[in-house]
């Protein structure tokens, strides 16, 4: 995993540390949502709080490849992590980068690894500057971000993942030009991410799952900033880290939910079966007055080059959400039973 946690990378990594059939070799923390410092406490707590193993754990690059740093306390909270509070974790960093670890990993598994970046692409980049064949080593790559068909969520026309260092998403892209057809990365970008929804009826039915009381249903009159009093630690820190990104969703108009871009594309690692995929070629436009930034996918083979991405067009968030549930809410009922 590499992420820049984040609330909905939070849920992406309970819902593999869910899952029996993932097993998480390592975690690296991209500076995107908040500083990667503060990515990578927030990674280690949220190991502590669901009674992990050991799980390698690095830091990342502090800044993009060429820009400055931009963050987004303003979606995610001043921690990342919504209203959720986490008590500072006694395990220890990786001595490694974050390039390092992925490097590391893949050359120790050539083939093996499935690689899941929910957060700029930096770390991954600065990896492929140390090892270019890392794109024939993994055995697949899953990214969220960009947009194709859709407007963009940090300008008109640009995602936010890609809008923190799109020089890294470009080498990314490039690189993969020369990935065998089955090991082209797996795009989930806005045009499907934001048809997964989260409402607080979701939460309610994880709650249920987890027998974890009281049932708290957040709702939109609400006053802001309410605290869950969940039984269940796992149910009460998704409580307060969702409810925030509620309460940001709803503020910017988009109506009482949230947008569960990560998970989903956590769910795409463990299964891809989960989506329905268009090959294309993509690249990044990094010169545009008012584009910069843009995902731009060639679907009809225009460029006269190979297809170095394999596109999500389309998927069923029900799905999605009954998988999520189920998984989320019985690991959170094992990890703390019911009493």
């Amino acid at each position: 995993m590499d992420v820049d946690t984040g609330i909905d990378d939070s849920l992406g990594l309970l819902y593999l540390l869910a899952s029996p059939e993932a097993e998480i070799v390592g975690i690296a923390s991209t500076a995107g949502n908040v500083p990667a410092p503060r990515v990578a406490a927030n990674n280690l707590a949220l190991l502590d709080l669901c009674r992990a193993p050991e799980i390698e754990v690095a830091l990342g690059s502090e800044a993009p490849l060429a820009i400055p740093l931009r963050t987004t306390e303003d979606t995610h909270g001043p921690q990342g992590i919504g209203y959720a509070e986490l008590p500072p974790s006694d395990r220890t960093l990786s001595g490694r980068s974050a390039a390092r670890l992925w490097v590391d990993l893949v050359r120790a598994h050539p083939g093996e690894i499935v690689g899941l970046c929910t957060g700029p692409l930096t770390n991954l980049a600065l990896a492929l500057r140390l090892e270019p064949e890392l794109p024939q080593l993994l055995r697949r790559l899953v990214v969220m971000g960009g947009a194709f068909h859709h407007p963009g969520n940090t300008t008109p026309t640009n995602e936010w993942n890609v809008h923190v260092d799109p020089e890294a998403w470009k080498e990314v892209f490039d690189a993969f030009a020369a990935a065998p057809a089955d090991r082209r990365p797996i795009v989930c970008a806005l045009d499907i991410t934001e048809t997964i929804e989260m409402f607080p009826e979701h939460l309610v039915r994880l709650t249920e799952r987890a027998g974890s009381v009281p049932v708290e249903s957040p709702a939109s009159t609400d006053a802001a900033g309410i605290r869950s009093a969940a039984s269940n630690p796992i149910v009460r820190y998704l409580s307060d880290a969702v409810r925030f990104y509620f309460e940001f969703h709803r503020d910017h108009g988009q109506g009482y939910l949230a947008h569960m871009h990560d998970p989903f594309a956590a769910a795409v690692a463990v299964d891809p079966g989960l989506a329905a995929t268009r090959a294309a070629t993509v690249d990044v436009e990094l010169a545009g007055a008012i584009t910069r930034a843009t995902t731009v996918a060639d679907w009809a083979g225009m460029w006269g080059r190979e297809p170095n991405a394999d596109i999500v067009i389309g998927t069923e968030p029900a799905v999605f959400f009954d998988r999520l549930i189920e998984r989320v809410g019985e690991y959170a009922r094992t990890v703390y039973p019911p009493r």
